[in-house]
């Protein structure tokens, strides 16, 4: 048994160092939300529980605080990983470059673009166009839909360096662009975006979880600074 203990705290040591070498940190420690806060608030909303390495937003619990969960610090060139799943009907999002100033910007998607999370066939957005899950929001169309069955864990990425943004849906490059260019501008020109001031343009920004007020899990959450 002693011989079994030492092998399994060896495995777990070089899996460790192996992710650690990558260059990735964890944004979510499977136990707290310490890192987190609600937008605009210094605290975390009830409705958002860390547990048993899941972060789950529950909204029968959105009474008691909701809101969109933002990081506390603010990434520019980054590589974000982190795996979704959704309840039936369901309807989230993963929004980037997010400038909090509630002041000014009383919700995360003011400024930050979002990639979308959702059931694409339970719940209404599904039925729209660049609204699908993976898509980047009412702006680019996934090329393809690699979205597991709704309950299941997807895994998904968000590449951006130096005004390149990929994002990837389990294992698949789904969206390609370039941000901040003309072909940028026109994008948010094309969209409902199109007349709010400040979207889309800051070059850092933090990291949202979206309260849509459906049911939604996040979980091995980690970036890499690029």
């Amino acid at each position: 048994m002693k011989k079994i203990l030492i092998a399994a705290f060896m495995v777990a040591s070089i899996s460790a160092n192996a992710q650690k070498k990558k260059g990735f940190t964890p944004l979510f420690d499977g136990k707290t939300t310490t890192g987190w806060h609600t937008y605009g608030k210094n605290f975390v909303g009830k409705a958002w529980n860390a547990e048993n390495g899941v972060l789950h937003f529950d909204p029968k619990l959105k009474n008691k605080d909701g809101g969109d969960l933002v990081t506390d610090k603010e990434y520019g060139n980054f590589h974000l990983k982190l795996e979704w799943k959704v309840a039936p009907k369901a309807n989230s999002g993963i929004i980037f470059f997010v400038h909090e100033d509630p002041a000014k910007y009383k919700q995360t998607y003011l400024t930050g673009p979002e990639m979308q999370v959702i059931d694409n066939d339970g719940h209404p957005d599904g039925k729209i166009t660049k609204h699908r899950a993976g898509d980047l929001y009412d702006m680019v169309k996934s090329k393809s839909e690699p979205v597991k069955a709704v309950g299941e864990w997807n895994l998904a990425e968000i590449i951006s360096n130096n005004g390149k943004l990929t994002l990837k849906l389990n294992g698949k490059k789904i969206v390609e662009t370039t941000m901040w260019d003309d072909n940028w501008k026109n994008l948010i020109a094309g969209s409902k975006f199109a007349k709010w001031e400040g979207f889309g343009t800051y070059k850092t920004g933090k990291i949202a979880l979206q309260d849509h007020g459906d049911e939604v899990w996040f979980r091995n959450i980690e970036i890499k600074e690029l």
